[in-house]
């Protein structure tokens, strides 16, 4: 009876087990192994060359890790300005506050867009269009003329800009996610405190933060997992126009398999990248962990 109820229980995950394994168990071998050799993505033939990908990469390629800089800013300005403002617009929907329903389905319309949308409408809003974006036709307006210059265009403001745009497209996961972790805390908490003379800030910092503290992680690993990722947002916004001073990893891996063929290389990048993803999320934990227990 032991043997066949745990036959059982693998039979029922046999499915999940199955699907991770043609999907990413399967796919991760095959890509690891293409970058261990030279491949040029269509002759069958392949130059086994060890871990030169790797070395190339890690000690030559400045190129790559200009983009890991650019994704590395991208996502601080989503771990600090998008998450924040997701934090605080969860609070105040966590309130009795009129509308609050409404403000709920505002605030997530812009995530279930069409990345590539999003793009090109705030490139419209942002890029040059006749020589005054509508940006610029507000500051010719306002009087601030020597404000208003091509924003994309400008290596000191074009991966602000790309940062901003995203962190207003991801906001609402946030939001959704914090809201609900604000849910679960018992409000009796809240009264209890109050009967003990505890103010509004004392309740927000003896109470919600340390209760938030397990989403407030998880928010953090999904932000830098998404950002780090991101693709088709900074293609629909910039194109190929700027590509120099707001590419991102994967954006610099389509371009070594377009521009120069490099297959085994591209996949080198990948492994990689997933490898450097995997440690941040794990050290971040690690440290959030430890918090919890101080």
């Amino acid at each position: 009876m032991k043997i066949r109820s745990t036959l059982e229980n693998y039979i029922f995950i046999l499915p999940a087990v199955l699907i991770f394994a043609v999907f990413y168990i399967i796919p991760f071998i095959w890509v690891f192994g293409l970058s261990l050799s030279d491949w040029d993505g269509i002759m069958p033939a392949r130059t086994f060359i060890a871990l030169a990908n790797f070395k190339e990469i890690i000690f030559q390629d400045s190129n790559w890790w200009q983009a890991m800089r650019n994704a590395g800013y991208i996502t601080l300005i989503a771990l600090t300005f998008q998450n924040a403002l997701a934090f605080l617009l969860a609070l105040a929907c966590d309130r009795q506050i009129r509308l609050k329903n409404f403000y709920r389905m505002v605030f997530f319309i812009p995530p279930i867009l069409s990345e590539i949308v999003v793009g090109m409408v705030w490139r419209f809003i942002i890029n040059d269009i006749d020589g005054a974006n509508i940006i610029n036709r507000i500051l010719y307006g306002m009087g601030l003329t020597q404000l208003a210059h091509n924003w994309l265009a400008d290596p000191d403001t074009a991966l602000t800009i790309v940062a901003l745009v995203h962190s207003w497209k991801g906001f609402g996961w946030g939001f959704l996610i914090f809201l609900a972790g604000l849910q679960t805390i018992p409000k009796e908490l809240y009264e209890a405190a109050r009967v003990d003379g505890a103010n509004a800030w004392g309740c927000f910092r003896k109470i919600t933060i340390p209760s938030m503290i397990p989403v407030v992680v998880l928010v953090a690993i999904l932000t830098i997992l998404g950002t780090m990722q991101s693709f088709a947002l900074i293609l629909g916004l910039v194109g190929g126009e700027f590509a120099g001073h707001t590419s991102v990893p994967v954006l610099r891996i389509l371009t070594v398999m377009r521009d120069s063929s490099r297959f085994g290389y591209a996949c080198a990048q990948g492994i990689t990248f997933g490898v450097i993803l995997v440690v941040i999320s794990f050290i971040q934990y690690r440290l959030s962990k430890r918090y919890r227990q101080v």
